[in-house]
């Protein structure tokens, strides 16, 4: 008996990974291949998720629903209409203004280890730099074609912008009026007892992580902003959106947008990184520690390990997106599987205890029955 159950273990974890590995390349074809609609439907799905909230608000206020969300989109748009007049050009000058320097700094850099490279001949030390000094060449070149390439198509690609943004708004507006309609239209293929346990979890990991993800991204731009400009960093608008924009990449996304930043500002000066990073892990500290714990909590549950595995499948599949979506994408598999566990071990223990009740019962009359006969 043990030998077959491990046996059918075996099997099952022996087959499980080939389906599950094979899946993933399966959805990662689909994504490429339906790219540019899944990711509109994605982002108005998430901006849906989103302004479900405040909808709600105002439907707790005895407003419908449809004037609700109507209500809602329009602050939206003003919202995104100011940012888009003020903001937006201050970050794209910086960003044109980044791109015209990062060639500068990386030859400042490579200048810099010619220098040590000399110092360390002179000192007697075997440091070749050279495999360095023409990586830098390398990146330099790149980075220059890359800047050509792309202000030939900037025009066309603030076009699309404009178009895809248009889209994913109005997709938005009827998810918000007829999403629920069309979700459990799709989703009633599903056994009944999925069905609630899966919306519940989908709506719960999605509305609540992207909202509190803004909410800590936010924190960080607001925060990140000022001290950068006290510290005199060039471009400090546009690092600090930087390492905000990469708080929305759970896990690893701030690692990521703050180790880039520093590199940034190292290039351009050594003394000044110092402070940066101090200040931006800092900030970071407070958010994970302080802020994050009391937004997200753990509703999760999912452990960092499967948290830092699910980005990388989200990734592979999906880039930047996947990695977006991947742990409430996890975390509303988890939530559904636990839930309907509950449930199973729920219905199991009313089951036997019942039985037990029942069994006790019959027990005691018949007990009583012999008694009486006997008597007889």
């Amino acid at each position: 008996m043990r030998r077959s159950t491990s046996l059918q273990n075996l099997l099952t974890y022996g087959l499980g990974g080939p389906i599950i590995a094979l899946n993933i390349w399966l959805l990662s074809l689909v994504f490429r291949y339906f790219e540019h609609p899944l990711t509109i439907l994605s982002v108005a799905a998430i901006l849906a998720f989103l302004l479900n909230y405040p909808v709600q608000l105002f439907e707790k206020a005895t407003i419908p629903r449809t004037q609700s969300v109507i209500i809602v989109l329009i602050i939206t748009l003003t919202i995104l209409s100011i940012l888009g007049v003020t903001l937006v050009p201050m970050v794209m000058d910086q960003t044109v203004q980044l791109l015209n320097k990062i060639p500068d700094w990386l030859a400042a850099s490579q200048a810099n280890l010619d220098h040590l490279e000399v110092l360390a001949k002179q000192r007697r030390l075997s440091i070749d730099l050279k495999v360095i000094t023409d990586q830098i060449n390398a990146n330099i070149q790149n980075l220059l074609q890359q800047i050509a390439t792309s202000a030939v198509g900037f025009a066309g690609t603030i076009l699309s912008a404009l178009f895809n943004i248009i889209l994913v708004i109005v997709l938005a507006f009827y998810m918000l009026i007829y999403g629920d309609k069309v979700w459990y239209g799709l989703i009633n293929i599903f056994p009944a007892n999925i069905i609630i346990p899966f919306t519940k979890s989908l709506k719960l990991n999605f509305q609540n992580f992207f909202l509190s993800q803004l909410l800590l991204a936010l924190f960080m731009v607001l925060f990140l902003t000022p001290i950068f400009v006290f510290l005199r960093v060039p471009f400090a608008l546009l690092f600090a959106i930087i390492i905000g924009i990469s708080e929305l990449i759970p896990f690893i996304g701030a690692t990521l947008g703050i180790g880039l930043v520093i590199i940034l500002v190292l290039l351009q000066n050594w003394w000044l990184g110092l402070p940066v990073a101090i200040s931006a892990i800092v900030l970071q500290q407070i958010k994970d520690n302080i802020l994050a714990p009391k937004l997200m909590g753990n509703f999760t549950g999912l452990n960092p390990i499967w948290i830092f595995v699910s980005i990388l499948m989200g990734f592979q599949i999906a880039g930047l997106l996947g990695s977006l979506v991947a742990v409430p994408v996890a975390g509303t598999i988890k939530g559904t599987f636990d839930a309907i566990k509950n449930h199973q071990n729920n219905t199991s223990h009313d089951f036997n205890s019942d039985f037990t009740v029942t069994y006790h019962s019959d027990s005691t009359q018949g007990d009583s029955g012999v008694t009486s006969h006997e008597s007889e």
